[in-house]
């Protein structure tokens, strides 16, 4: 099956291949897309900046008040970058590996089970390096994801997409429960904790993106490894092993990625929500099903929508700001519920 194919209404499978260079045109599109969106962020903000000043500050000048004020968007520009496309692949990796069309690290309870680990290590070990957090986040991711999934299986029909948005929404809600419980006794604690929790790229700062970046590195390969076998499992586990590809394997190799992904993602800006819902569905429509190509563009739609709703969040409050987390609930909640409605959508 491919997306969907379930739904009668729904144009054929073939409907939804994209010539090469359709796809390579829309790839092109996004490229340009996301760089003026980078350009929009390290020129707009609080505070007013002239071009001099942007080269200036892009250079590593500081001298004045305006070019400190671009050296410091350089970096978030980055991260946001960085997250963005982390999170759009881990999306579709998941979207993939479950046939579920609400698969996102945020619905499932993937990034709610990162930031549990986080701050269970931060209250009871101690810790406070940025490497730290990420291996804690995505062991948390990993166990969110198996516990999700695991339930989501039990009884008639295996893992439905309604069984497996039930069982995030649950696990979720338990694990922002354990959170507040842990945090309420740790004053020290929750004051940084609780602008992290929002998600955001505020703050960003290259040595911590430095930090990072490895992990983002590793799962992205991991994820784009898999991708011909996703294309595999769209057909039914029972056509994939006679295709000659072992499912087991795929699916773990698939899910070991996409979980990374989100665990750095979150470690490194919060739990950022809907990112990884609605990028891969706005992907297939332009390129298609095939992973080989929804996953790269996924990193570039993704990329350039956290740098815009970053760019966003700046704007509309000035001269405070929203986080860009709240900016993308805003942008994704619709989007969820549109997919929600769509009744007769069961699988990918």
């Amino acid at each position: 099956m491919t997306l969907l194919d379930s739904d009668p209404s729904a144009p054929a499978a073939a409907s939804l291949r994209r010539p090469v260079p359709t796809r390579a045109l829309w790839v092109l599109l996004g490229l340009a897309l996301l760089a003026l969106s980078g350009a929009a962020s390290v020129a707009f903000g609080v505070r007013a900046v002239g071009l001099q000043d942007i080269w200036s500050g892009v250079t590593g000048n500081t001298a004045t008040i305006a070019e400190a004020a671009v050296a410091q968007r350089v970096p978030r520009t980055v991260l946001a970058m960085l997250v963005g496309a982390a999170l759009g692949v881990s999306g579709a990796v998941m979207q993939g590996v479950t046939r579920n069309p609400l698969a996102d690290p945020g619905i499932l309870g993937v990034t709610t089970g990162a930031a549990l680990f986080v701050v269970s290590g931060i209250a009871f070990l101690g810790l406070s390096d940025p490497t730290s957090y990420t291996w804690v986040a995505i062991a948390g991711a990993a166990c969110a994801a198996t516990f999700v999934y695991a339930v989501g299986s039990l009884g008639r029909g295996g893992a439905t997409p309604l069984k497996l948005a039930l069982a995030g929404a649950a696990t979720s809600a338990a694990s922002t429960s354990l959170i507040s419980a842990i945090l309420l006794p740790r004053i020290d604690v929750m004051d940084s904790f609780r602008f992290w929790q929002i998600g955001g790229v505020g703050g960003a700062e290259t040595a911590r993106t430095l930090q990072v970046l490895p992990f983002l590195v590793v799962g992205a390969l991991v994820s784009f490894a898999a991708a011909r076998g996703l294309d595999s499992l769209a057909l039914g586990d029972e056509l994939a092993r006679g295709l000659g590809q072992k499912v087991g394997r795929t699916r773990l190799l698939a899910a070991v990625g996409a979980i990374t992904l989100a665990g750095a993602a979150t470690a490194v800006a919060g739990p950022i929500g809907f990112v990884g819902l609605a990028v891969p569905h706005l992907c297939r429509l332009l390129v298609g099903t095939d992973h080989r190509w929804l996953l790269p563009f996924s990193a570039v739609a993704g990329a350039t929508l956290l740098t815009a709703a970053d760019v966003v969040g700046r704007l509309v409050a000035r001269p405070a700001e929203l986080d860009v987390g709240i900016v993308t609930a805003l942008l994704g909640a619709p989007v969820f519920i549109w997919i929600v409605r769509r009744q007769k959508v069961r699988a990918l």
